[in-house]
């Protein structure tokens, strides 16, 4: 490789090259594959297969931020990567899998009603990038994407598993899929367990507790899944209700109007 000079013919140290951190974005890339997988899926009919490329790319997108952050391995090119994955993921593919499973037949009411849950997941991974001066980092502003779309693929995997065809449930995959996407937009809090703190000890009941939460999930993943995260999504507008009770503060967030660093971005 050649040597880099100025004009003055004196030596300049060339400038190392910024490479891409490969483990926190294996498990992005792999988050991505769930969403792809679960769209390839739908489009085969397999619609179980579906639900669960989608969960697992929750599981997976989940990781790719905490591996970053223990690794150290924290990068601009990472958060926007990780902002795309899930607009694929839970925003995109949700919509696809659920028009092609019922909302099909509802004509230019189930393309609106999953355009409208995709633009939602798009504008709440915008202004999730754009949010500055959070008050309350425990809380996420509106539904977060991950969460909507087991919300929405959750539905459809329960009524696959009952034999239920999608036609015969299309009216409320709609107001579903309105529901999990206008949420996503509101300001609506919801809590977001970033101050759990894998690190520190806990008391040996936790752990029991969390034995015992996998071992019900096993008994039947469908309902259960679906029914914990139905009530993460109504939990916000529970949260929401107590505080403005309380005559607390219901909104915990500013957004700002300014182009973000590329420091602060992520999903």
């Amino acid at each position: 490789m050649p040597e880099q000079h100025d004009q003055a013919g004196e030596f300049v140290p060339r400038k190392p090259r910024k490479g891409v951190y490969v483990l926190p974005n294996l498990f992005t890339l792999a988050a991505l594959f769930g969403g792809f997988y679960a769209i390839v899926m739908a489009m085969n009919g397999r619609y179980e297969l579906a639900a669960i490329g989608v969960f697992c790319a929750m599981v997976l997108d989940s990781l790719d931020g905490r591996v970053a952050r223990m690794t150290n391995t924290q990068s601009a090119f990472g958060e926007q990567m990780d902002s795309l994955a899930d607009m694929v993921s839970f925003g995109a593919a949700p919509a696809l899998i659920s028009y092609e499973w019922a909302l099909k037949g509802l004509g230019r009411w189930g393309w609106v009603a999953a355009f409208v849950y995709m633009s939602c997941a798009a504008l709440r991974l915008a202004r999730f990038n754009v949010n500055t001066a959070v008050v309350d980092k425990r809380f996420f502003q509106g539904l977060p994407s991950p969460a909507a779309a087991a919300l929405v693929m959750g539905f459809m995997w329960l009524m696959t598993e009952m034999g239920v065809s999608g036609p015969e449930v299309a009216w409320p995959m709609f107001a579903w899929c309105l529901y999990s996407g206008l949420t996503m937009v509101t300001n609506v809090p919801f809590y977001s367990f970033k101050d759990v703190q894998m690190k520190q000890s806990v008391p040996f009941v936790v752990i029991v507790l969390l034995a015992l939460t996998i071992a019900v999930i096993t008994i039947h993943p469908p309902i259960v899944l679906f029914a914990l995260f139905m009530i993460y999504g109504l939990s916000g507008y529970g949260l929401y209700a107590w505080r403005r009770a309380k005559g607390m503060q219901t909104s915990l967030f500013s957004t700002s109007t300014d182009e973000p660093d590329e420091a602060g971005l992520h999903k």
